[in-house]
């Protein structure tokens, strides 16, 4: 066989036949038999002595006894890579019949490639049998020969023994490198675009045996220009072609266009290569935000966004209307249409807070005062608008506008009162709260800049004039360190609790009483006489 075993074991199926170690096939029992008619399958292949790598295909002698229909030679294909450079004519291998011993065989080939085209591509030697190949080949114009060999006895014109097929696969060589279906291709990708969108694929073929390293192509980015604002903007799946964005940062005012070198390689990227140009252009997009240059305020002018529409200018057909349709869940924005029909304005609805919101993502949409005809697909165009909230410094804000706490009117002087503190809302800026009294009327009191405790400064009296209904009233203020002149006001009320401090205090009255009948007694009571009537002098005391 083909791996240069000469023993074989040989079994049949069929029970009226044994066959013998040495191929000799004998009846099984003596019963009468007819004409048998079969087909022996079994060809052996030899090495030449002279040349060990080329086979040679000898044929088996046919069992004495039995007449033999027909003989079917099978061998298995032969393989020749193709491009071989010579020298030619190259020997491939040999035909022997087993009648060459007493007989003289005059062999030959036919089939394409031998009396057919491409004509003398095989030859056979007529008396030796050796089979050989003339040129180099070349799979890619054909990958597989058919050939017959025949087999005849000198002077006769029949053959005594039936064609032979020889089939010769022609071993494909890595002598073609990769080809682009197109010399420059061209795509397109908006500015802005996120990591992983696809822009193009670019593909190349190999004219070697598919599904071999030949043919197996690998793609690779080899260059980039310009290489801003990064030389990997890009990216190419090694065995798709498909370019992505790899990167970032696509902005067509600064860059509209890059140019890619790309390579395709076989044999796994490590072969035959072939390079192509890639054009991409950046497209435009929506890309730029309004900024603010002033404060936010409650219906101050956000953006004014325009459009455009093809249809007949003024009516309901071309008026727009516009609204907000995410971004603002604690509606702090509102949008009208302006004048001129084809005009968004956005405005503050309520005032923005800069530490709870520093930017507001708004997604706006416009629509016709008409529904769209249904008689076409159209799609709702949106916008985004993006609101930068502006930090300013804002003064100090009190845990509570207003504080009452209930004090003893004699609390001794340098006692604390109470603390009353505020916090600064500009958390990002991490400024200082300092603090002062504003309004001290009876000048009581004094404050701890620092830290807020405010304390006694000169004794507090409930029947004091500034006290009202046993309230005093102060006013405090608090500021930051960060050169703010806004300051945040607190109201602190003190509820003066009564003490036993005023002993009781004797009004004088006097009361003139007149009585005429003690005239002529000069000397009532020890009281002179003053006129016609007696006066008396009476002090009332209250306890």
């Amino acid at each position: 066989d083909c791996t240069g075993r000469t023993q074989f074991l040989f079994s049949t199926d069929d029970s009226h036949f044994v066959v013998e170690p040495d191929g000799i096939i004998t009846v099984s029992n003596d019963e009468n038999m007819n004409e048998l008619h079969f087909s022996e399958n079994c060809l052996q292949v030899i090495s030449d002595p002279a040349d060990p790598q080329i086979p040679v295909l000898d044929f088996i002698k046919s069992s004495p006894g039995l007449k033999r229909r027909k003989r079917e030679w099978v061998i298995p294909p032969m393989n020749i890579a193709e491009n071989y450079r010579g020298p030619f004519p190259m020997s491939i291998a040999q035909i022997r019949s087993d009648r060459d011993k007493t007989k003289k065989i005059l062999y030959s080939i036919t089939g394409p490639g031998a009396d057919q085209p491409p004509v003398g591509l095989f030859t056979m030697d007529r008396d030796t049998g050796y089979l050989y190949v003339t040129q180099g080949l070349d799979r890619e114009k054909q990958d597989k020969y058919m050939l017959t060999a025949h087999a005849v006895t000198a002077g006769s014109t029949t053959s005594e023994d039936e064609p032979m097929d020889i089939i010769i696969n022609v071993i494909d060589q890595n002598d073609n490198k990769p080809v682009f279906n197109q010399s420059t291709y061209k795509g397109e990708v908006p500015e802005a675009s996120e990591k992983g969108s696809e822009v193009i694929q670019v593909v190349a073929t190999d004219a070697d045996q598919p599904n071999t390293d030949n043919s197996d192509i690998r793609y690779r980015i080899m260059s980039q220009r310009p290489e801003q604002p990064s030389p990997n903007m890009f990216t190419i799946n090694p065995r798709t072609g498909v370019i992505r964005v790899n990167e970032t940062g696509l902005e067509r005012e600064k860059i509209p266009q890059y140019e890619l070198q790309v390579q395709a390689a076989d044999m796994k990227g490590e072969g035959l290569t072939a390079l192509t140009r890639v054009i991409i252009n950046v497209t435009d997009g929506n890309d730029n935000a309004p900024v603010f240059t002033e404060p936010s305020v409650i219906d101050a002018l956000v953006v004014k966004m325009e459009v455009t529409d093809r249809d007949d200018p003024h009516t309901a057909a071309w008026n727009a209307k516009f609204s907000i349709i995410d971004g603002d869940p604690e509606n702090l924005f509102t949008v009208k249409t302006g004048t001129n029909k084809q005009e968004g304005i956005i405005t503050t609805a309520k005032g923005l807070d800069f530490e709870r919101t520093s930017k507001h993502t708004l997604l706006v949409t416009v629509e016709n005062e008409a529904p769209f005809a249904p008689s076409v697909s159209l799609v709702t165009s949106t916008a985004t608008v993006v609101v930068t909230v502006l930090d300013v410094d804002e003064p100090p804000i009190f845990e509570s506008e207003q504080k009452l706490v209930s004090k003893s009117e004699a609390l001794a002087v340098n006692s604390s009162v109470v603390q009353y503190t505020a916090s600064d809302p500009d958390t990002a800026a991490k400024q200082k709260v300092m603090y002062k009294i504003i309004s001290d009327p009876a000048g009581w009191l004094g404050i701890d800049k620092e830290t807020g405790v405010i304390t006694v400064r000169n004794q507090m009296d409930r029947e004091s004039s500034f006290v009202k209904e046993d309230k005093y009233t102060a006013l405090i203020g608090a500021y930051d360190d960060g050169g703010c002149e806004a300051t945040g006001t607190g109201t602190l009320i003190i509820q003066l609790e009564d003490v036993n401090d005023n002993a009781p205090i004797i009004e004088e009255q006097s009361i003139i009483v007149c009585n005429p009948h003690l005239l002529g007694d000069e000397h009532f009571l020890g009281l002179d006489v003053l006129s016609s009537c007696v006066c008396l002098k009476i002090l009332l005391v209250s306890n």
